[in-house]
């Protein structure tokens, strides 16, 4: 039946609608989707053994939730989409501040009205996206933003004393009766403040300076926090920790697969971007390999994580760069290409909190370590693992690609060279095309060259060949010529 035809009380009482309360109309349409073997929290990648059980659990539970977890970790898309499992809409008495439910009127408008008109009250229904408020917690908030406070404007256009629960001014707690209330950034909203939680969490009423006003709001609290700010910038005061029904721990994508979903997912490419270049599969698992680096290394601090945010950013700065090569080049379509990468760096300079040492090696130096790393880890993946130790006058797979750098200038790769020419010079490295073949036969022909500059780097970071970047490029020569280069 569609009850949003209804517009009075005593249609809605006649027409068998039965009111629930938030928390129990979130768990009864969580059993019916998951007994539809539905999705619930679409768009969500790799949470799906570990975070999004405990937030079903929960709400099976009808908790108020605190997701946990460093930054980017999808905790406030968590709470968003928990909408979905509202009912589309909610009858609420017409002209209601705070969303009084017909059935169980908390508000004194409310309580008056109905009174005055009984069955022939008016309603509206209330669509469940304007179910959800949010707060950012920051020190300068105030329990007369959350909660409400006398309104002396109020006061004297209605000509009434402040002794008057007329002259309330609701918070958004209050206005955000029968929805989803979130509080992002807990730890950051003042002890007191909290304190003036207590009652809301644990008997659903609230307290206004003083007023002998009990109004058992009906809300869904969620609330998002950073481990780092138990210690750094505040902390969740005990009664409230007692108060939160389950505390759920997030984490980061726990393999490059799932990142490389979840950065495809929120990159926001234009279409002009998807359709003239191409990305080598090997191009999207390197983004996502940097984030795991930065993640491991020591001049990145890991009490404030790295945000996934890192890896989106990062994809979009390459596209970005080879974008504008193609546009300076006055061509059609381009692709990616290792030193690509090299556009990246403010991405990554932008997303990390360096240590002490890494403020001391420099931000710049730290995110191309970080894209090295990657390279360097994933190279043993794709070609034999390169060997400290090799013994003289044994064959290794790569003494030919050696050699023919040895008996070389090398080569020089422009930033902004045509592609044309980029992968005139990479063919002229000949020996690489038979390791590629050798190990790596399936490769398509559009990704052939980024393979190749692929092992170059492999081969500059495990010390069998010299990379320096020039002014506007790369120059890859043998160990002697570079030892040369450092010397003169």
């Amino acid at each position: 039946m569609d009850y949003t035809k209804i517009t009075t009380f005593g249609a809605l009482k006649t027409s068998g609608y039965k009111p629930q309360t938030i928390k129990e109309e979130l768990r009864q349409n969580l059993i019916t989707k998951i007994k539809k073997g539905e999705t619930v929290f679409t768009g969500v990648h790799g949470y799906e053994d570990t975070v999004i059980p405990e937030l079903e659990r929960a709400i099976l539970s009808k908790h108020n939730i605190n997701f946990l977890g460093l930054r980017g970790q999808a905790k406030t898309r968590l709470a968003r989409l928990m909408v979905n499992l509202l009912d589309e809409y909610v009858p609420v008495v017409q002209g209601s501040e705070i969303n009084d439910d017909p059935y169980n009127p908390i508000s004194r408008y409310a309580l008056e009205l109905l009174k005055e008109k009984g069955d022939e009250t008016q309603i509206s229904w209330l669509h469940r996206n304007d179910r959800f408020a949010e707060k950012l917690a920051t020190p300068d908030v105030t329990v007369a933003d959350l909660i409400g406070d006398v309104d002396p404007i109020k006061a004297a256009n209605l000509k009434l004393s402040y002794a008057d629960d007329r002259v309330i001014h609701f918070g958004m707690i209050p206005r955000a009766n029968r929805s989803i209330f979130v509080i992002n950034e807990l730890p950051d909203l003042q002890a007191r403040i909290q304190v003036a939680l207590f009652n809301i969490l644990q008997e659903g009423d609230i307290q206004i300076r003083g007023f002998k006003l009990r109004l058992p709001l009906d809300v869904q609290f969620i609330f998002t926090a950073n481990p780092e700010d138990y210690t750094n910038r505040g902390s969740i005061v005990t009664p409230l920790k007692d108060r939160i029904g389950s505390q759920i721990l997030t984490h980061y994508p726990t393999s490059v697969e799932i990142a490389k979903s979840i950065t495809a997912q929120e990159a926001n490419l234009e279409a002009a971007q998807k359709e003239q270049i191409y990305v080598p599969e090997l191009a999207r698992e390197l983004i996502e390999q940097i984030s795991f680096e930065a993640r491991n290394s020591e001049y990145v601090d890991e009490k404030s994580g790295v945000s996934a945010r890192m890896s989106i950013t990062a994809f979009q700065n390459l596209l970005s760069t080879a974008e504008l090569r193609m546009l300076k080049n006055g061509a059609q379509t381009t692709s990616i290409r290792l030193s690509d990468f090299m556009g990246i760096v403010p991405a990554i300079t932008g997303k990390v909190e360096l240590v002490y040492e890494g403020e001391q090696e420099g931000a710049d130096t730290v995110a191309l370590q970080l894209i090295e790393n990657a390279v360097k880890n994933l190279f043993p993946i794709l070609f034999p693992k390169i060997e400290k130790l090799e013994r003289e006058n044994e064959r290794y797979p790569y003494d030919d690609i050696v050699r023919w750098f040895s008996e070389s200038e090398g080569i020089e790769l422009s930033d902004e060279i045509s592609d044309t020419d980029y992968k005139r010079i990479l063919d002229q490295v000949t020996p690489i095309h038979a390791l590629i073949q050798q190990y790596q036969p399936e490769t398509m022909p559009k990704d052939l060259h980024f393979l190749i500059e692929f092992v170059l780097w492999g081969l500059t970071l495990h010390n069998k060949l010299s990379k320096y970047r020039l002014g506007n490029g790369l120059q890859f020569q043998d160990n002697f010529q570079g030892y040369l280069r450092n010397n003169l």
